[in-house]
């Protein structure tokens, strides 16, 4: 079996989606993407091509280094997207030329069903005691919300307690059994972090993440010392080396790996090990489309720290499209009483309607992320 081509499309609301075909007529899906960035990931993808047409899809780990080493320059989310999203498509490639799910590839499952978390409140978040209502009338045991809209290096108390009611409310909506996830989006910096932390504690947050942004991780022993909740972060981390520092430094309690930012599930699958070494549990990132969600639960099937998987149903940057749309069976990514089953069809489990994926690819997008500013006229952290 050889490679033979790379295909790729833009889909609303802000994806890209590759597809790679073999002499043998089988192929493999995966999403290589940085949300904002799809047009230079998609550059990339089709410059690592040269290295791979031609080559046996089922040789995974082989490719893998080839792309990883195979160049002076290493690393960062550009390369490390395109190369996810070409090792999800072989993965796929290989669980469907054995007729097995990825997972079946990598020993096996260890648990029968993930349990699944979503989104409420939006960017500036809002209304979101009913909301968080609403998506446990749903089956949901945890939902995510931003903490806070921007804030500046030093601002107001006034901003604080703003966010503290934000969860108080949320809290108090949904009893005190339910899972909050708090993200602070690298919009609150050290000084401000320390205070917002803390403020936080008696609403037992299930995690804070990324408390600071990712190039200040060094502040978290400080700003986080004695917490009685864990601490998530490593969506803007991209290789297990990054992830590797933090460990070793016991920052963290959670770390959240993208699979389509990290390099895909061959890295995903050792940064979980890593983690595992220092009793460290994984929630990987996903606030993007139907292949990386099926490649995430693939990686959260074999990996005994996995505790819980995001998702992107209905998150508030998917207009027009959302994930189960680009699916011919959405059963496979159907979520019941929050928690999704183990995925049982070949490779990554869920099967691309091409003709739909064609037609979107044609409105594309340009989605990017909202620009702010604060009041003095200053770029602000979105």
């Amino acid at each position: 079996m050889k490679i033979t081509q790379l295909k790729t499309w833009q889909v609303p609301p802000r994806w890209l989606f590759l597809k790679i075909e073999t002499d043998e007529g089988v192929a493999g899906w995966g999403e290589p993407v940085i949300e904002g960035r799809a047009a230079t990931v998609e550059a990339a993808v089709h410059e690592l091509a040269d290295l791979i047409v031609g080559r046996d899809p089922r040789h995974v780990q082989d490719i893998w280094q080839q792309l990883y080493r195979g160049g002076f320059y290493r690393g960062g989310p550009i390369l490390m997207s395109a190369i996810a999203g070409i090792d999800q498509a072989l993965w796929d490639i290989k669980g469907r030329a054995l007729g097995v799910p990825v997972h079946e590839l990598l020993g096996g499952p260890v648990r029968d069903k993930m349990r699944m978390y979503c989104w409420i409140g939006g960017d500036r978040p809002a209304d979101v005691g009913r909301q968080a209502k609403e998506v446990v009338e749903k089956g949901f045991t945890a939902f995510k919300m931003n903490g806070t809209p921007e804030l500046a290096i030093v601002d107001s108390h006034a901003k604080v307690d703003d966010a503290v009611a934000r969860v108080a409310e949320a809290r108090q909506a949904v009893g005190p059994d339910v899972g909050i996830a708090i993200d602070f989006h690298g919009r609150v910096h050290r000084p401000m972090a320390k205070a917002l932390l803390r403020e936080l504690e008696p609403f037992h947050p299930m995690f804070v993440e990324e408390p600071v942004l990712p190039e200040h991780l060094h502040a978290l022993p400080q700003i986080a010392s004695g917490l009685g909740y864990p601490i998530a972060t490593g969506e803007r981390l991209h290789t297990r080396f990054a992830f590797r520092e933090i460990l070793e430094a016991r920052m963290v309690d959670i770390l959240q790996p993208d699979i389509s930012h990290c390099g895909g599930i061959t890295e995903a699958v050792k940064i979980a090990s890593l983690a595992e070494t220092y009793d460290v549990a994984i929630a990987p990132h996903c606030p993007l489309g139907p292949l990386t969600l099926a490649a995430s639960l693939q990686l959260d099937f074999v990996a005994h720290n996995a505790f819980i998987q995001e998702q992107s149903m209905g998150i508030h940057y998917n207009v027009g499209n959302d994930v189960l749309d680009y699916l011919t069976d959405p059963a496979p990514l159907k979520i019941e009483d929050g928690y999704l089953p183990v995925l049982t069809k070949p490779g990554l489990g869920v099967e691309i309607d091409e003709a739909f994926v064609e037609e979107q690819a044609k409105k594309g997008h340009r989605w990017r992320n909202p620009a702010w500013r604060h009041e003095d006229g200053s770029v602000s952290e979105w």
